[in-house]
């Protein structure tokens, strides 16, 4: 079975109630350097990664790729979470409060948009990998497959630190929690 290394982006430069789409602060680079050799320690050998379209993923993913001569291929579905809320600041409420919630109750709230949709998503992204990847990600994605592979309906089950790695796999079929990453306690903008 796939093994599939779900690793959460490196610290932003801004939260999500300032900015759409931040790089990565200084720590944050040093922590996407220290993943880089973590993976390469853990697995021994090249895989192929993929990466949410956001630029603190992508420039997490970039010291691994750099070690293994290697692109990621971006993939939406591991992206961040929608926001029903353009509002910067409105939307980082938004967002505490969703995640306090069930993704059923995500459904019941949020009108037009289905963020249980979304999270099934995450998960179905997962599930078609064929050979083990590395996935650069975000903390709601990584909760959205790890509610998806433990049939937890909590939006936050865990809090994934920057650069941890959350350990799935998949039989094609289902995705199965092996090991959560490393937690901290994560304030969200």
């Amino acid at each position: 079975m796939p093994k599939l290394y779900m690793i959460r982006h490196g610290e932003a430069a801004s939260g999500w109630d300032a900015d759409t789409d931040p790089g990565l602060s200084d720590k944050g680079r040093t922590q996407s350097e220290a993943v880089a050799r973590e993976i390469e320690t853990r697995v021994g050998r090249k895989l192929p990664l993929i990466s949410s379209p956001l630029r603190r993923c992508r420039e997490t993913g970039e010291p691994l790729a750099k070690l293994w001569s290697a692109t990621a291929r971006i993939d939406p579905r591991v992206g961040e979470i929608p926001s029903p809320i353009e509002d910067l600041k409105a939307r980082g409420a938004w967002l505490r409060t969703f995640m306090s919630g069930t993704w059923a109750e995500g459904i019941k709230t949020q009108g037009h948009l289905d963020l249980t949709a979304w999270r099934n998503g995450v998960a179905e992204a997962l599930v078609e990998l064929r050979e083990d990847t590395v996935i650069f990600s975000h903390f709601v994605a990584i909760n959205a497959a790890t509610s998806a592979a433990t049939n937890d309906d909590r939006v936050l089950s865990f809090h994934p630190d920057n650069c941890s790695v959350t350990t799935f796999e998949t039989d094609g079929k289902k995705l199965t929690l092996i090991e959560r990453g490393r937690v901290a306690e994560t304030k969200v903008n």
